[in-house]
């Protein structure tokens, strides 16, 4: 069998994966493919196409979970949802991904090539390029390892050697349905717990564990005590907490000082992210069932598909990731999340939204204000020569193209299902107008 010469093992060893391109020498073709490294000992090998066969969306950063049918199989989760294992290439959706063999012959990695062209008993095929992909996310959480001690305060948190979500195990006991972990992660002030509690419930989600919210008892709307969500969310009792506005001038990025301040910003951004997700999971069904009420149905089936709920729910998940990424950056520039006042405007909009269905709105909305802002904050960062932070920034901008397409994806679908046939785009500025303050782009 043909095959293409990587590298050595000790190279590949440092980053959880490579995006490699594959150049024919004959052709100058180019061809990228994703070579997945697993923990353990020996080291294994994976490799995949470098974009998804639904949509071409790129795998690089993709989640990976475990598999349902044995767990030893790996599943990557491309941002549409459509999951591939990494061993075979097969999908629960039908499709199939082209996977490539790895081998190891004496400590150098080689995959099979795209196609098993040889020119005098030689492959055509050579490596054009090899590019890490640093990204601890990459990797399957490992077995936790500490107690479950809740830190105190955000201060103490900031003292901590390094952001490890690894290092806390889930509750006792564990939430049985997926709105009953929102609801527990919406009550949890830790954001140490609240973004490791949201990549147990991912799990859990991946899993196949019941959804839940509520039921109709007699006409009327009824949900468990455990999948209650507070009003407001909890935070830690040493933030500093102030008006929108008030937080006091960041600067345009030029000193370390000022990029601490906008990393800061973000992240207390992202925490709110994590919460207006599990919050939309939450109040879903409740919300879904009432808003298809009719005189003369008055207790409909709840109308969304667990795809709503996986959606938001690898949105939680992507934002707990992002808090992360900020976390881990802010205390390798001597800082850490909590040593500046903050700001409580987003779930502000939570609040103004929380009796309308229409919640994904708020995706639609401030994901896509940050959009246009991204791309700013990023050359501010670029500029200033902090490719770290470059990096974290570029992995979050990217996450949230796919959390405003969430956003359209359901607020059309919950147009459709409506029994009045409603226009989303007449809902959708209706609802701005009616929720959101400031201006808007077009």
């Amino acid at each position: 069998m043909a095959r293409v010469r990587i590298g050595e093992v000790a190279e590949l060893a440092h980053a959880y994966r490579h995006v490699l391109t594959l150049r024919h020498t004959q052709t100058d073709e180019l061809h990228d493919v994703v070579l997945f490294r697993m923990t353990g000992h020996p080291l294994t090998f994976y490799c995949m196409e470098a974009r998804c066969p639904h949509l071409g969306a790129s795998l690089a950063r993709a989640p990976l979970r475990p598999g349902l049918d044995d767990v030893e199989d790996l599943i990557v989760v491309c941002p549409y949802q459509y999951d591939f294992t990494l061993r075979t290439g097969a999908s629960s959706t039908g499709l199939r991904a082209c996977v490539f063999a790895v081998t190891i012959d004496e400590g150098i990695v080689y995959i099979e090539p795209p196609t098993n062209d040889v020119i005098d008993g030689a492959p055509v095929w050579t490596l054009a390029s090899r590019q890490a992909i640093s990204e601890a996310w990459a990797e399957p959480p490992p077995m936790p390892s500490s107690t479950n001690e809740k830190p105190t305060s955000l201060a103490s948190l900031g003292k901590s050697a390094s952001f490890d979500p690894h290092t806390v195990p889930p509750p006792t006991p564990a939430p049985t349905t997926l709105v009953a972990w929102a609801a527990l992660i919406l009550r949890t002030p830790s954001p140490l717990h609240k973004v490791a509690y949201t990549r147990y419930a991912y799990e859990a989600c991946a899993a196949g564990i019941d959804i839940g919210g509520g039921a109709w008892e007699n006409g009327v709307w009824v949900v468990p005590e455990n999948e209650q969500p507070p009003a407001w969310p909890p935070r830690m009792e040493d933030e500093q907490r102030v008006r929108p506005g008030q937080e006091g001038k960041r600067g345009k990025g030029g000193t370390e000082r000022s990029r601490i301040a906008l990393l800061h910003a973000l992240a207390n951004i992202e925490q709110w992210a994590i919460d207006l997700a599990w919050d939309i999971i939450a109040r879903g069904a409740r919300l879904s069932a009432q808003h298809m009420q009719t005189p003369t149905d008055p207790t409909p089936a709840m109308p969304l598909p667990r795809d709503f709920f996986t959606d938001f729910c690898q949105v939680a998940n992507d934002e707990a990731k992002h808090f992360t990424l900020l976390q881990r950056r802010l205390l390798e520039l001597g800082s850490w999340f909590g040593a500046l006042p903050v700001h409580h405007g987003l779930w502000e909009a939570a609040v103004e939204t929380s009796g309308d269905l229409f919640a994904p709105i708020v995706h639609l909305v401030h994901e896509a204000r940050g959009l246009d802002v991204n791309p700013v904050t990023i050359r501010k960062f670029a500029a200033a020569g902090d490719q770290a932070s470059v990096a974290s920034l570029q992995t979050i901008h990217m996450d949230e193209i796919t959390h405003v397409a969430a956003g359209h994806r359901w607020l059309t679908f919950l147009c459709a299902a409506h029994p009045a046939r409603l226009s989303p785009v007449h809902v959708f500025r209706h609802c701005v107008k009616t929720h959101f303050a400031g201006r808007l782009k077009g």
